[in-house]
């Protein structure tokens, strides 16, 4: 007993003189004028040292790049790090801290008019849509076991070729340039290139930095990709590594689940998805700031009610006719649309 009772003292006086000089409590504080901080904002980085310490080699940065304790933004939007590192007795220590900056720009609001409507296949889990010409308009449609690519003749619904993806795959974004097809699926880290002609599948290729594929849409040159958060990546149309990425957000909010998208006029239109099921989004594919707002109520109550009826996606435009057609997952109609500023 008398042992027990030395072991006890002897770790009591352990933990109680390992506590007696508790451990500094820094913290990094950033001053700001607004919560909704814009580019050419103000800030002020302060390092919180509450007992005092001799502080030496105090150095700040934004993403890697050094800054002084004050600084003007002028940075990507989105989701930017502020770290601080500095040492004390010797010890390095490194404090980090998001700071979301936001676009300066308030969009516009646009609205829609329906000028012709077709029918659309209401079992396809639309998940990208695109025009390859005058008639063909092809189509990769989600779900597991169900997952397909799909070549149509828009004005009579006429499908002119079809494959199905393997059962381990749920499809998802599609986009063409030239005669290369390319198609994402969602949580297999993989994607797809076809020839757009027959669809042999000339190769695969997975996602390095992007963590899912959702929407596919191209400049010419380069393909943009989304993921389901806020961000948008460029990738090399040879590679498909991700280059870089723009971060999707309005003066006052981050959008996150950016879904289909569509290339018009060096602006990037994608549809939302549960973010607001009615509402598009027009986005500079060189900052992120969305630009502009797309009403699309009451489009979705022209379509066939039942039970698999989901959320508008699915928007390609047509560079002859010079409108957009539009759809949503399991609708039996494909609309034409022309999309004009309110």
């Amino acid at each position: 007993m008398a042992k027990i009772n030395l072991l006890i003292l002897v770790l009591t006086l352990t933990l109680f003189s390992c506590g007696t000089k508790p451990n500094p409590q820094y913290s990094l504080e950033i001053s700001k004028s607004s919560d909704f901080l814009k580019n050419g904002d103000k800030i002020k980085l302060i390092l919180n040292n509450p007992i005092n310490e001799d502080i030496k080699n105090i150095k700040f940065k934004i993403n890697d790049s050094l800054i002084g304790s004050e600084y003007i933004l002028n940075n990507k939007l989105g989701i930017n790090e502020i770290e601080v590192s500095f040492e004390v007795n010797n010890k390095t220590y490194n404090l980090n801290k998001d700071l979301t900056i936001f676009s300066s720009k308030i969009p516009k609001l646009y609205s829609y008019r329906i000028i012709n409507e077709f029918d659309h296949d209401i079992s396809s889990y639309t998940q990208g849509l695109e025009f390859d010409d005058e008639y063909n308009l092809y189509e990769s449609t989600g779900q597991y076991g169900y997952s397909s690519l799909i070549k149509i003749d828009y004005k009579n619904g006429l499908v002119l070729d079809k494959i199905f993806l393997d059962k381990s795959y749920f499809g998802e974004g599609l986009t063409i340039i030239g005669d290369n097809l390319y198609q994402l699926t969602w949580k297999q880290k993989i994607g797809f290139v076809y020839n757009k002609n027959n669809f042999e599948l000339i190769k695969s290729f997975n996602y390095k930095k992007s963590i899912e594929g959702w929407g596919l849409c191209n400049d010419g040159t380069n393909i943009y990709k989304s993921d389901g958060t806020e961000k948008i990546w460029i990738l090399d149309p040879e590679t498909l590594n991700e280059l870089s990425y723009i971060s999707v957000v309005t003066n006052n909010k981050v959008i996150t689940k950016i879904n289909e998208l569509e290339w018009y006029r060096g602006k990037i239109y994608a549809n939302t998805y549960q973010f607001n099921k009615e509402v598009g989004l027009i986005i500079d594919p060189k900052s992120g700031s969305v630009e502009g707002v797309i009403d699309f109520k009451g489009l979705k109550e022209k379509v066939k009610k039942h039970d698999k009826l989901d959320v508008q996606n699915g928007i390609a435009f047509h560079s002859k006719k010079n409108t957009f057609f539009v759809t949503g997952k399991n609708w039996n109609k494909l609309f034409e649309i022309e999309i004009f500023e309110n």
